[in-house]
């Protein structure tokens, strides 16, 4: 089987194996005027955009480290990761802290906290079953498999992300060495204790 069929048939497993969001609690937050959700028991907290420390060689969506309370946190600058360039800063402009949990590889079952940048968080709402519908399966604009859900509440949409795939170490540490040859554990290394 060539690269590109085995890549294409493993992304397919990571898309065939995604549930579909259940109901419950999300965060809803704005980037680039639309509304995505992050399931509550995801975020650990909300602070406002501060300072960023630049960590050279990383991939251009990694827009820096935070220091939160002792622990080097990265930051992910979403509009970034789904191709989108960069965010723009404003008065609004927010860090969510998330909890993302790896499910593959020799990161597995490691529980990691990623900051991602928004551009304002709006509220926490109530989602329910029959607001959910599966997420297209063409015509995105955002990687398949980031998406667990569309929610739709008054009208609106409400794309349902799925930090664990959106957020995956892994992955992350994968485009690392892609762009700049580091290795795995100098980016792990980010989310260790500061001393």
């Amino acid at each position: 089987m060539s690269t590109a069929l085995h890549m294409a048939s493993a992304k397919n497993l990571v898309v065939s194996q995604q549930t579909l969001a259940k109901p419950g609690q999300y965060l809803t937050f704005t980037l680039n005027n639309e509304t995505y959700a992050v399931g509550i028991l995801n975020i650990k907290e909300i602070i406002a955009y501060d300072r960023l420390t630049k960590v050279p060689m990383m991939p251009a969506f990694i827009r820096g480290v935070i220091n939160l309370r002792g622990r080097v946190v990265p930051v992910v600058d979403l509009l970034s990761r789904f191709g989108y360039g960069n965010t723009t800063l404003a008065k609004r402009t927010s860090i969510v802290i998330v909890e993302t949990i790896s499910f593959a590889g020799d990161h597995s079952g490691q529980v990691t906290d990623i900051g991602i940048m928004v551009d304002a968080v709006n509220e926490v709402i109530d989602i329910t079953e029959d607001m959910i519908e599966p997420a297209p399966t063409f015509g995105a604009a955002i990687r398949p498999e980031f998406i667990n859900g569309i929610a739709k509440q008054n009208g609106l949409f409400i794309v349902m992300l799925e930090v664990n795939i959106l957020l995956s170490v892994n992955e992350l540490a994968t485009l690392g060495k892609t762009h700049i040859g580091r290795n795995e554990s100098e980016f792990a290394d980010l989310s260790q204790n500061v001393d």
